[in-house]
């Protein structure tokens, strides 16, 4: 499996927040597909909540067409939270993009109608730094 091109900013960020990866990337099967979301990770909450579990789908838009990354994302996020629902029902998917990216494009009327419609819950990280700058729920 190709990693994407800021995979490892986005894993030392979760870790620097405390999460722990459990698996990268997390494979699930779902209606005879196989899939892999590029991390699966969980974290201790409260004794009394529980772990909180998630998967995050890595975005870079490294391309030279935002629009067509922005598809390709969103498609993928679809598949893997319908696989997530039926297999993994426990875990928050998010899709995890670039600071500049998000500034550029995802600020856009039709991103954000894209992203509202379908719930799309976003991680904004800095690749450069590699930390978690935002968790838009």
């Amino acid at each position: 499996m190709a990693r994407d091109f800021f995979h490892y900013a986005v894993r030392n960020g979760l870790e620097k927040e405390g999460w722990l990866v459990t698996d990268d990337p997390l494979r699930i099967k779902a209606g005879g597909a196989d899939m892999e979301i590029d991390l699966g990770a969980e974290k201790l909450i409260a004794a009394e909540r529980g772990e909180e579990k998630i998967a995050v789908e890595i975005k870079s838009f490294i391309g030279t067409s935002n629009i067509s990354e922005f598809h390709t994302a969103v498609g993928q996020f679809i598949n893997y939270r319908v696989a997530l629902e039926e297999r993994q029902p426990e875990r928050i998917l998010y899709l995890a993009i670039p600071i500049g990216v998000y500034r550029k494009f995802f600020i856009l009327p039709f991103a954000q109608t894209i992203i509202s419609r379908f719930q799309i819950l976003l991680i904004i990280y800095d690749p450069v730094g590699e930390v978690i700058l935002e968790w838009k729920n």
